[in-house]
């Protein structure tokens, strides 16, 4: 009898698993907001790809859509751009760590998020578009195809 529920407990917990992981991955992502300040964008969002390659498809699938809702990433004068994406964690907070990024056009005292970067786009003045992820560092080709870079 104590092993039935034994069994009964590991079965209701790898049931539990077998719900919880799909969601987990195939949440949509979240954009909380877009910051602009000299030639940067931060974008702030929640639930996004935990993977290097889910990162990168996530923002050649919203590529245009970024473009056209929130102006990101946002040209310099240049033609370049620079688009850092932050998890937006437990939301606005005040700024009272040295390490949180603050943005200086919301007036409250609640305009502060903690550093953390999950991905950085960026291009060169040759238009080539980079990716920094947790892993390396990514190129996306003419061709369409992901390099990584050393």
């Amino acid at each position: 009898m104590q092993i039935n529920k034994k069994r009964a407990a590991l079965l209701l917990a790898g049931a539990a698993l077998l719900v919880y992981l799909p969601w987990l991955f195939l949440r949509p992502v979240e954009i909380v907001a877009a910051h602009h300040k000299n030639g940067f964008t931060d974008l702030l969002v929640k639930n996004f790809p935990f993977t290097d390659r889910g990162k990168i498809n996530w923002w050649l699938e919203n590529h245009a859509m970024l473009k056209e809702k929130y102006n990101a990433p946002y040209l310099d004068e240049d033609g370049t751009f620079w688009a850092t994406i932050f998890l937006f964690g437990d939301g606005y907070q005040k700024d009272i760590i040295d390490e949180r990024l603050c943005f200086d056009e919301i007036k409250s005292e609640l305009r502060c998020i903690d550093k953390n970067a999950v991905m950085t786009v960026f291009s060169n003045r040759y238009n080539q578009v980079f990716f920094r992820v947790s892993k390396g560092k990514y190129i996306l080709r003419k061709n369409g195809e992901i390099d990584k870079v050393e």
